[in-house]
């Protein structure tokens, strides 16, 4: 499956973005062309995990692939527990600094060949990263290509009920705009569940402000070959990864 190359290029070249995840802080928004803003959560993205992602990461079963994950502290709580965790994001600079605390992470979109496919514990789509790509059905499907038989997929879906599928440009407080428009998606809880066809609801829940659902994907027949038990990867700290150098399977 190729990746969506409008939302992949915009976020990997967008500088207020890198900037942003330098800098630690904000503003940064998703603009939508009627210039409604969508403010970004920066500095909690860069923090530490806090208690309610500790808690969904507790949730976490096997080992644990983060799409989208932005600066990495998820990656980087889940390594310090000696947890098998890779993430994976389109931004160059979301990636340097995920290995700069200590996690795996690979410069890559989810729609792009990945390490380990069909054979992840779980995949988390925290942050809105529910909304990549601007078709979530699409991505389920992904999702579900890259978990072991039965896996469990973790969204963190928007704090209202709405259902909505729109082009955004990357911007902050500065500027008006920075690289091209590109799909994205606001889905939440009931709408994530009307796109999940196939998958088994797992559960959904509130903590903090946020909400999320888990899904798990289908099993395997009794006839069907078991998931291989050894790890997708490393659990180890890793040298930065090249921009087209996957982390190696076990």
């Amino acid at each position: 499956m190729s990746a969506p190359p409008a939302t992949a290029l915009a976020w990997a070249s967008a500088d207020p973005y890198a900037a942003a995840l330098r800098a630690g802080r904000g503003p940064l928004f998703l603009r939508r062309s009627d210039g409604w803003l969508l403010p970004l959560e920066v500095e909690r993205w860069c923090a530490r995990a806090d208690a309610v992602d500790r808690d969904v990461l507790d949730r976490c079963e096997g080992t644990v692939l983060d799409v989208g994950c932005g600066p990495g502290r998820l990656v980087a709580e889940l390594a310090g527990q000696g947890r098998t965790v890779l993430g994976i994001d389109v931004s160059g600079a979301a990636v340097d600094h995920t290995v700069r605390l200590g996690g795996q992470a690979l410069r890559r979109s989810v729609f792009e060949p990945l390490p380990g496919e069909g054979r992840w514990g779980t995949v988390l789509l925290m942050d809105g990263n529910v909304g990549i790509g601007g078709d979530p059905r699409a991505l389920l499907d992904r999702a579900a290509e890259l978990l072991r038989p039965g896996g469990l997929l973790i969204a963190e879906t928007a704090p209202v009920d709405i259902d909505e599928r729109v082009h955004v440009r990357i911007t902050d407080a500065h500027t008006a705009a920075a690289g091209a428009a590109f799909p994205w998606a606001r889905i939440g809880t009931p709408a994530l569940l009307r796109y999940a066809r196939g998958w088994e609801r797992s559960g959904q829940w509130t903590a903090g402000g946020r909400r999320f659902a888990a899904l798990r994907s289908r099993s395997a027949s009794s006839s069907a070959e078991p998931p291989k038990r050894t790890a997708v990867i490393s659990s180890q700290r890793a040298r930065k990864p090249s921009g087209d150098s996957p982390v190696p399977s076990r």
